[in-house]
């Protein structure tokens, strides 16, 4: 994988536009995850029909497809900034121009569903993008919802982000340091794109995967696709999520951490378990996508080698 366009850094007083690709939302929550984004120094601006909705989506394809472009380019707004997630992002690939978009270079930043498009902005556009806390959710909760640090390292300062580790990780297989871009997001969203021409290309990669209430078995299913389709071969490394709520239930005689070992010991890379970006409620950590990272697994550390903006 070629070396991926950043966008510029947020400065205080910035523009962000929140943006609802996916599922429709609540304007209570909005309006608290606008709160916040002033707390930490930006302005927020969304379209009037932002709350509109249309079966499980923020109102049509059409309707999510333009308010996608108006804020990628407006020239007013510096980072785009996922409502929240759910259901639709994908339905947009074929209305939103991937031509006009190159030319408008900015942060984006979700998760969840957002995997989708941080896909396609990886593959069609060739940039770095950010999984990390979505405004009406993360944000809306409040400061312990998300992990600040990380959030403002990643998107205000063109150095590097550095160490990540947590309490809660652990090593599932051991091995030396490996350093490669890193990539992934939701796997439920990187299964659902294979054999799309915006699928995840995981080349000398550290791959990330993270998801909530999944079972087991159907984690088990995704991962073998994975491995099916190739998109372990070459991998150096990965890193799991918390995972939340990802089991069958609660006298199920087995861990998923038992599972993941197993599902990943004949790769030979190390893998780590736990870290808390995404579905996480407590201290969601912001990752960028693109960059490099070196996997650590005798210190249970990821260290972000590359800034993630400019």
């Amino acid at each position: 994988m070629q070396s991926l366009i950043k966008p510029a850094a947020l400065r205080p007083g910035d523009t962000v536009a929140i943006v609802a690709p996916a599922s429709n939302l609540k304007r209570d929550y909005l309006e608290r995850g606008v709160a916040e984004l002033a707390r930490l120094g930006f302005k927020a601006k969304y379209a009037e029909d932002i709350c509109d909705k249309a079966r499980y989506t923020a109102g049509s394809d059409e309707r999510r497809a333009r308010e996608l472009m108006q804020a990628f380019t407006d020239p007013a707004v510096k980072a785009v900034w996922a409502a929240r997630g759910g259901y639709g992002a994908m339905r947009l690939f074929g209305v939103l121009d991937a031509t006009v978009l190159r030319a408008h270079p900015k942060i984006f930043i979700g998760y969840s569903d957002m995997t989708a498009l941080h896909l396609y902005l990886m593959r069609r556009c060739g940039w770095v993008v950010f999984h990390g806390p979505m405004a009406a959710k993360d944000l809306a909760g409040g400061g312990t919802c998300y992990d600040e640090r990380t959030l403002r390292a990643a998107l205000t300062q063109a150095v590097p982000l550095g160490d990540l580790t947590h309490d809660k990780l652990e090593v599932l297989r051991a091995g030396k340091p490996v350093t490669g871009r890193l990539v992934g997001g939701c796997l439920s969203l990187i299964a659902a794109l294979m054999g799309t021409p915006d699928e995840l290309d995981t080349r000398d990669g550290i791959l990330f995967l993270e998801d909530t209430g999944v079972k087991p078995y159907a984690l088990d299913r995704m991962i073998q696709q994975l491995k099916l389709a190739g998109k372990f071969d070459g991998v150096r490394g990965i890193v799991f999520g918390e995972m939340t709520d990802c089991q069958q239930h609660t006298e199920q005689g087995y861990t998923l951490q038992e599972v993941l070992a197993e599902l990943t010991a004949e790769l030979n890379v190390p893998v780590l378990f736990g870290l808390p970006s995404g579905h996480s409620p407590v201290g969601n950590l912001t990752l960028p996508l693109g960059v490099m990272a070196t996997l650590d697994a005798a210190q249970c550390v990821l260290r972000i080698e590359e800034a993630a903006v400019k």
